[in-house]
């Protein structure tokens, strides 16, 4: 199992820790940002990754016998994690800006591990959770390859490959020295 400091090592490694300004999907803002899409274009380097999340999770003996993940941040990560622990994985998506379940997925009295890329508030995982559980699913655990709510997140318990406390801010409330930095919005949520 890899080490926090190994894993921020790949991150750095990867390009995945941005810094600058920018606006998360929260609608939060913050001066880093995670784009663990960097990761996954290194196979060899998200697979020791994922790999090690997956063995995180099989250490919290979670019973569960489906892996979901939000698309498009999590599809990578959840179909990874999934073939470590030998269980099948689904994915939600986005139409018309909600997340549903698609492409002949079921989910119905299915106990569900959630699988993110990152998680800040959680707004995404819980909105996914709740997809699922209109199609009759279980919501049994969360995990993620970065937690980055430094317990801000809607989610009481998640398990992470990492953990970082990078501070967020409101629009309304950013230092100084990031009101004078361009914000973008690198996420694929419209709002």
């Amino acid at each position: 199992m890899l080490t926090e400091e190994e894993t921020i090592e790949i991150l750095k490694k990867t390009n995945s820790l941005l810094e600058g300004h920018f606006i998360l999907s929260s609608g939060l803002r913050s001066e880093k940002y995670l784009q663990c899409a960097q990761l996954m274009m290194y196979p060899d380097l998200a697979e020791k990754v994922c790999h090690s999340l997956a063995e995180k999770i099989n250490n919290e003996k979670i019973d569960f016998d489906l892996v979901a993940s939000p698309a498009l941040g999590g599809l990578l990560v959840g179909y990874q994690v999934s073939k470590y622990l030998k269980v099948p994985n689904i994915f939600v998506e986005r139409v018309n800006n909600e997340f549903t379940l698609r492409r002949g997925f079921d989910c119905k009295n299915k106990k569900i591990l959630i699988i993110e890329d990152v998680i800040t508030t959680g707004k995404s995982s819980l909105e996914c959770s709740k997809c699922l559980q209109n199609f009759g699913g279980k919501i049994v655990g969360y995990a993620c390859i970065v937690d980055r709510s430094d317990g801000g997140s809607k989610i009481n318990k998640v398990i992470s490959q990492v953990s970082f406390n990078i501070p967020v801010y409101s629009e309304n409330e950013l230092p100084k020295h990031l009101k004078n930095i361009e914000a973008i919005k690198p996420g694929s949520r419209k709002n």
